[in-house]
């Protein structure tokens, strides 16, 4: 039984309680001729079967109007509870609540990020983002993979499905800095590419494939970027025994080995006045906190590794910077 039907026999049922206190409380006053407070007590102990005992003096119509009363409302009584208390044994209620208090939280955060499915992929962006401190909403269609995964290291979740608008919307899309899908489907992912980009155009989107084909599809769907699994984890397998130790640096600079190693971009534009105009030299990184700078993105999206020092800063630039969390948090406060 769904939510929505087990609240209506819910309201059928206080409804159809109604209708007995009513005649009942009407009933003892034309009767006994008692006042309201008195027949309305007199009626809910007798619908209840409490058994206090008679209020005042009944007569024989009263009694046998009693008899009836009860008679009539033993059912109902007996139904009304048992909905009652399906409500609230079998969840429903208190998953309603806790669905109304998570959309509360989520409505309150913005520039975060969406992950679409909480499968392998899924987890694994989340623990990342999660590591580097940036807010996160999941959205998951299966209840019971939440239940079993789930834990007070994810606050935002929504247990819903990811191809629809309002969902989306629920969890903040309009407010959001990117979006990761890791549908298992790449058909979802591109129906759930394409609606993000309709709800968010300067949204960052970043999606998982599965075949090849669907690489150029949810590339004009709007993705950002394209990952593949299967191929990268491939090409990684492959590298361990091409260049072993070289891989091995890689995954410590990524951060994949443990160590304690960042990999930061800060753009041009987030720089305080006084550094605009200078060279990468000039801002004496390496000196003052201890980071690299090991690239540089220019303004028309070209890479440039280990670029000149000489180089001048211009605006739409992004400097790749590499060290690790203590000299990252001297480079903000420099910075920015």
């Amino acid at each position: 039984m769904d939510a929505l039907s087990l609240r209506s026999k819910i309201i059928l049922a206080f409804g159809l309680i109604m209708i007995p206190i009513s005649i009942g409380v009407l009933g003892y006053i034309l009767i006994e001729e008692v006042r309201f407070l008195d027949a309305l007590y007199m009626t809910i102990i007798t619908v209840s079967t409490i058994g206090y005992g008679e209020i005042f003096p009944l007569s024989d119509a009263g009694r046998v109007f009693t008899i009836f009363l009860i008679i009539g409302n033993l059912g109902i009584f007996a139904y009304a509870i048992t909905l009652i208390s399906r409500f609230l044994i079998e969840g429903n209620f208190f998953y309603q609540l806790k669905i109304k208090r998570m959309k509360t939280k989520i409505a309150a955060i913005n520039d975060h990020v969406i992950v679409c499915g909480f499968g392998r992929n899924g987890q694994a962006a989340c623990e990342t983002l999660k590591s580097h401190g940036l807010p996160y909403v999941i959205l998951e269609n299966s209840k019971e993979l939440l239940e079993t995964e789930i834990d007070l290291t994810h606050p935002y979740y929504l247990n819903d499905d990811a191809t629809k608008d309002e969902a989306l919307l629920t969890a903040g899309i309009e407010r959001a800095r990117a979006l990761i899908t890791t549908l298992p489907t790449d058909a979802d992912n591109v129906f759930v590419t394409l609606t993000a980009k309709g709800l968010n155009p300067n949204l960052l989107i970043i999606s998982r494939a599965s075949d090849s084909s669907s690489f150029s599809k949810l590339k004009r769907a709007g993705a950002s970027n394209v990952i593949m699994p299967d191929k990268i984890g491939g090409a990684h397998m492959a590298s361990l025994i091409l260049r072993p130790d070289v891989k091995e640096f890689v995954d410590i600079l990524s951060g994949q080995a443990g160590a304690d190693v960042q990999l930061e971009e800060f753009p041009i534009e987030k720089l305080t006045e006084r550094l605009n105009g200078l060279n990468i030299v000039d801002l004496n990184i390496r000196k003052v906190t201890g980071a690299n700078v090991i690239g540089l993105k220019q303004a028309d999206g070209s890479y440039i590794v280990n670029p000149n020092i000489n180089l001048p800063l211009q605006a739409g630039m992004k400097l790749i910077i590499l060290g690790n969390t203590e000299q990252m948090n001297t480079l903000k406060k420099m910075l920015v």
